[in-house]
């Protein structure tokens, strides 16, 4: 193999992206700008790789601006049988040699990720040969000598190996829940059955995540093949068997129909689930793996092993590419991986879908009360925990009103039918006098629609207040699924000075083909800087520059029906919360009585990394301040600095990781 060059290169970088999430495009081309490199898109996939000429260009800064909210790839895929072959492969690497690129990052599913691990084994032959054809020079080849590849899994089956999403999963839930939502108001209204058909080919995660937010009386997935006798245990109650058979939703059809009578419907989803607005979540997950993936790349070395750029427990890591495609590869293997994660979603869903009656009754009475605004997803958790409540033995009491509810006697027995239907309600169906999780769903759908207005109107800056208290989370993560250009909240302090930056970065950037602003204030974030005070600041200083409009949010943030993570993550929390009560119960229930005196009998229920956790309340204290009711330290304020990157700002620090510019280092990078 030759040895890499040592001298100085315009460094390069080529985004290909094959399943396409377009967040993660712009993120990867932002940053790989903002460190110096000069960024190439390939158009239409491995296809264009191979073809090169004009389905290989230079992307710029604002080339990538307003794509946030599209769905798809803007560059293009296309499955190609050439790069499949040798012959295609040395095309595509005489295509990358002649431009200098040396790096390459690839965004797709497990199919297009073995292509490119398998094009980075060759490299050094392909080389070879292509000297020896003499469609190259020595020199070419030296400076080309080593190929740097980073893959993002972009795969609405969430059926990738070492990740704990992949990119576009979410939004594929986000069009499955839709249109679960719309037939379920038919299938009420005309009492029929509906069998749905969902993609996910050999994964069963779409399925059984949908089976759990929508309350689905039952689900077909590979991973758990139903039992022998199904067919009857399914017309008591209302893909692949063990067997091998394969079970479609026509069999299921005629089944229903000849074993109850029912008027049934089958609805087949096909390619409505891939498309469509992406989600918040798709959208910072996609902008965190583009940031991740060219910090990669940029630290990479000869002797680096191709990487994938993985989620785990919330944090972007990097595992090796061959060894996540040969545990994919391997079909058993992967089913081993997956039960960890499926475990928990599978005996949920087993235990709510039907009615066990419990072997014998607790006599233990154990009320339900929701306190604090009513949040998306609470009539989720409610549902969970009563039903769970039911199987363990326990007499279940809704509490409504919250404590004034309490207070007054307002408390009824609920069963469980009393809560069929709760997990697609927004709000809460027990009443509450007072904390929003689908805040951050409705504030990046509005911002989207702010700057779609923006770009009408050219020149304008849209100043926006969120709800929030002093949390700043709000903010902070719509501004970077939003694209803005400045956040203010209350833990980020700032003063008139970056608000001046912020004004100077906004007439800079309206000299651009860019001519459009976005900024996000939390509505505590300052006691003297308000958003009347920000929108005349801006108006000011902006005169003749631009204008500015503003738009204060308010309760609407509050509105709306649950989204897939709202209502498995109040399903899933009401379950643990009630298992846990019922196990404390046996603990401290002695002689008749209960004595719940220690500190862990009182504990708040919440997510740590990729685990729910039970914390005592006790240890909390050190953790939270309560005169502004926040923790006193907070995961995502690590993600700001990726937000102020990718609006343009000169941030030279990223998650505790210096970023490395084109000066420092030497080489080609695709």
């Amino acid at each position: 193999m030759y040895e890499p060059s040592v001298s100085p290169v315009n460094p390069m970088f080529v985004c290909l992206c094959l399943s396409g999430m377009n967040a993660a495009v712009r993120a990867t081309v932002r940053v790989g700008l903002y460190t110096g490199a000069k960024v190439y898109f390939v158009h239409e996939g491995y296809q264009g790789l191979v073809d090169g000429g004009e389905n290989i260009k230079l992307a710029t800064w604002e080339s990538v601006s307003m794509m946030l909210q599209l769905g798809g790839t803007v560059i293009g895929s296309a499955r190609c049988m050439d790069f499949r072959a040798r012959e295609g492969r040395m095309k595509a690497a005489l295509n990358l040699v002649k431009l200098g690129i040396t790096n390459l990052c690839v965004i797709g599913g497990d199919g297009s990720l073995t292509g490119a691990n398998q094009f980075r084994t060759e490299w050094s032959t392909l080389l070879v040969d292509l000297v020896k054809a003499g469609k190259i020079s020595d020199d070419e080849a030296k400076t080309s000598s080593h190929l740097n590849i980073v893959g993002m899994v972009g795969s609405i089956d969430n059926d990738f190996c070492g990740t704990d999403m992949t990119i576009g999963t979410d939004s594929a839930l986000h069009r499955i829940i839709e249109v679960v939502d719309a037939i379920t108001t038919t299938a009420q209204s005309h009492q029929r059955t509906f069998i749905l058909e969902v993609m996910g080919r050999h994964c069963g995660y779409l399925a059984l995540v949908t089976a759990l937010a929508c309350g689905a009386d039952w689900v077909f997935i590979p991973e758990m093949p139903p039992d022998e006798g199904w067919e009857g245990h399914l017309s008591d109650v209302l893909s692949m068997g063990r067997d091998g058979k394969p079970i479609g939703s026509e069999d299921i059809k005629k089944l229903v129909e000849k074993n109850l009578g029912f008027d049934t419907r089958t609805t087949v989803l096909g390619h409505v689930q891939r498309g469509g607005t992406p989600s918040a979540f798709d959208r910072i997950l996609g902008s965190r793996m583009g940031v991740e993936a060219v910090m990669a790349l940029l630290e990479a070395t000869p002797e680096t092993p191709a990487c994938v750029v993985s989620l785990s427990g919330n944090q972007a890591v990097r595992l090796p590419l061959i060894e996540c495609v040969q545990v994919a590869a391997n079909t058993s293997l992967f089913l081993l991986v997956l039960s960890r994660s499926f475990e928990n979603n599978w005996n949920t869903y087993k235990m709510l879908a039907h009615i066990n009656p419990p072997d014998s009754k607790s006599n233990i009475n154990v009320a339900i009360v929701n306190v604090g605004a009513p949040c998306a997803g609470m009539n989720a958790a409610v549902r969970s925990a009563v039903r769970i409540g039911i199987i363990q033995g326990h007499n279940m009491l809704a509490v409504y009103d919250g404590f004034e509810g309490l207070a007054h006697g307002n408390i009824k027995p609920i069963t469980w039918t009393g809560v069929s239907g709760w997990t697609g309600k927004g709000g809460s169906e027990l009443g509450t006098k007072r904390y929003y999780i689908i805040s951050l769903l409705l504030l990046s759908l509005y911002c989207q629609l702010i700057k779609q207005s923006a770009a009408g109107t050219k020149r304008r800056v849209f100043i926006i207040e969120t709800m929030g208290g002093y949390c700043g989370y709000l903010a902070t993560m719509a501004g970077l699924a939003a694209g803005a250009d400045a956040a203010y909240i209350y833990e980020d302090k700032f003063g008139i000075r970056d608000l001046e930056m912020n004004v100077e970065h906004l007439v800079q950037k309206m000299k651009t083909d860019v001519k459009r602003g976005l900024i996000l204030r939390n509505e505590n974030c300052n006691a003297n800087y308000t958003t009347d005070f920000i929108f005349a600041l801006y108006s000011e200083e902006g005169k003749g520059v631009f204008d500015c409009r503003k738009n204060i949010l308010g309760h609407m943030q509050q509105g709306g029906t649950p989204t897939p993570f709202d209502r498995n993550f109040g399903t899933k929390m009401g379950s643990k919360a009630v298992l846990w009560l019922t196990d404390k119960l046996k603990e401290v229930y002695r002689h008749g009585r209960i004595f719940a005196n220690t500190p862990d009998s009182a504990c708040v229920l919440g997510m740590r990394k990729r685990a729910l956790t039970f914390q005592p309340l006790a240890e909390l204290i050190e953790q939270t301040d309560f005169e502004h009711r926040i923790p006193k330290t907070s995961w995502w304020l690590k993600l700001r600095p990726i937000m102020k990157i990718l609006a343009k700002y000169n941030i030279m620090q990223y998650n505790d990781i210096t970023i490395i510019t084109s000066s420092q280092k030497r080489g080609c990078m695709v």
